[in-house]
């Protein structure tokens, strides 16, 4: 076995120990994705103070709860609709209180150029995630393109450990627009090759119907 092969061997073998322990203690796993955030807000705090060592081992340990959630969800039987929203919103927050940790820190050191960089970098992570789930509404699958959440939150623990966070603001910043444009791209030759035209469903049939019945009978009694 490869030296890289054996570290991924025996991180999957810590995860499944932790999801079994979480899972025993019957904690349910929206409290694990609530944590996950709390810590994320913790680690923006230090971020906002500079203290990038000590942020950066915080979204670390912040990290683990975005991996054990999901799969303690799995393990104890508990995936729900609801979950699976509840995830992605806070996941959402996660991404946007870490970049806004450090708009204050630049903002404290009156770095307006940072600033900006870092209100880009902030539109497109958001915009990666919404990019996708939009254009799944419209064809299958839009999993096109690099730096979705799990290489962003490597990329800002690196920049932390390192105190080389202006260049990860760059990569992130550059990297997730450009995501975003191969989504809007691959999603628009998707709907040429499948057709433009949306058959309209039942339901929104029906929405129709009960909105030009309910129409019909305003211009009845307008007319009365």
């Amino acid at each position: 076995m490869s030296f890289t092969g054996a570290i991924g061997s025996g991180g999957r073998r810590i995860l499944t120990a932790l999801v079994r322990a979480l899972t025993a203690t019957r904690v349910h796993p929206n409290v694990l994705t609530a944590v996950g955030l709390g810590i994320n807000a913790v680690a923006a705090y230090t971020l906002s103070r500079g203290e990038f060592l000590y942020a950066g081992l915080i979204v670390l340990f912040g990290a683990v709860f975005d991996l054990v959630d999901g799969e303690v969800a799995r393990s104890s039987d508990r995936v729900t609709r609801f979950g699976g929203f509840l995830d992605s919103v806070l996941d959402r927050y996660s991404d946007l209180i870490l970049l806004m940790g450090m708009l204050v820190y630049y903002a404290g050191i009156n770095r307006f150029g940072y600033i900006v960089l870092t209100a880009v970098a902030m539109t497109g992570s958001v915009l990666v995630s919404y990019a996708r789930s939009r254009a799944e509404n419209e064809i299958d699958k839009c999993k096109v393109g690099f730096l979705e959440r799990p290489e962003r939150i490597v990329l800002i623990i690196i920049g932390a450990l390192t105190n080389r966070m202006a260049p990860v603001l760059w990569v992130i910043a550059v990297i997730s627009n450009i995501t975003v444009i191969a989504r809007i791209v691959y999603t628009w030759e998707e709907t040429q090759r499948i057709g433009q035209s949306k058959q309209p469903q039942p339901q929104e049939e029906a929405a129709k119907t009960t909105t030009a019945a309910s129409s019909d009978l305003s211009e009845g009694f307008r007319s009365a």
